[in-house]
């Protein structure tokens, strides 16, 4: 949409798209109607249609969104402060604790599934979510490596990728069968893999003036 809301019509399509994105987190997007979203959200066809002219798929891809924004805000703060290994195990416990009461029922792995085989629109915003989501897990390797907890010869650019995919890999699984132990082995793994990169010692500041 181009034209400007007004508060009121801002707040309505809101509505809308955070209504349907709850739907969708719990039902095939395949087999899901306008008619069910109108239920769901207490509006009517003319009220739909004003907001999505083009109908479900423009919807779907405010849903996507939607969720991608969400995704990213509650694993923000965990994610920003990967500096230490405490902030590692606290960021593992987190993803597991939310998927296990079910918080981030889509989060990026519905997203996949569902919405990233829609329209280039659609792959275009998860392109970009998975991209700033890797981003940010380099970026604390990166700041491991920085303080010599993390060698510096550990391959970030390979492993980042690696423990986002244990991570949406485990979700799936963890969707499907209400288990958290595929999930939970993944994380696991790819942070034992980081633990085991030989940490490096920065110099002192003392043995620095010494060599010098």
């Amino acid at each position: 949409m181009t034209r400007t809301l007004t508060a009121k019509g801002a707040a309505t399509r809101a509505r809308i798209v955070e209504g349907a994105a709850e739907l969708f987190r719990t039902r095939n997007l395949t087999t899901t109607t306008l008619d069910d979203v109108m239920l769901r959200t207490g509006t009517s066809k003319s009220q739909l249609f004003h907001y999505f002219p083009d109908g479900k798929e423009q919807l779907l891809l405010a849903v996507a969104e939607f969720e991608a924004a969400r995704a990213l805000r509650d694993h923000g703060d965990c994610l920003s402060h990967l500096t230490t290994w405490e902030a590692w195990d606290e960021w593992r416990a987190t993803v597991v604790e939310r998927h296990r009461a079910g918080q981030d029922g889509c989060a990026l792995s519905a997203l996949y599934l569902q919405v990233g085989h829609g329209t280039p629109a659609a792959q275009e915003i998860m392109r970009l979510l998975v991209h700033r989501w890797g981003a940010e897990l380099a970026a604390g390797m990166r700041s491991m490596q920085a303080s010599g907890e993390l060698s510096p010869s550990f391959d970030v650019d390979r492993a980042a990728p690696a423990l986002l995919t244990a991570l949406q890999g485990g979700v799936t699984i963890m969707m499907a069968t209400g288990e958290s132990s595929h999930l939970e082995a993944a994380l696991d793994l790819v942070i034992e893999w980081m633990r085991a990169a030989p940490a490096v010692t920065p110099p002192s500041t003392s043995s620095r003036r010494t060599a010098g």
